[in-house]
């Protein structure tokens, strides 16, 4: 009997398709077109009709908005 645990802690691939990087980053594959279209997604086609981008552009592309808290002040009760 073979251990596959190999197997399961590979690293994610370097390269997904649209329909893969929309399920990964939780957005369209329409916004991922249109990052494309306009430059700021790198994509390589390959073949005919395969479109596949790499991981680390869309790390680049879709990185998290830094969010600072503000604290709150209540007034006091009179």
């Amino acid at each position: 009997m073979a251990n596959n645990a190999a197997e399961w802690s590979q690293s994610a691939p370097e390269w997904l398709s649209l329909q893969q990087a929309a399920v990964v980053f939780g957005i369209s594959v329409d916004t991922l077109r249109r990052r494309i279209a306009t430059g700021v997604l790198p994509a390589s086609r390959i073949g005919a009709r395969l479109i596949r981008v790499r991981t680390a552009d869309l790390d680049r592309v879709c990185r998290p908005i830094v969010v600072v808290q503000r604290t709150t002040h209540r007034r006091r009760a009179r």
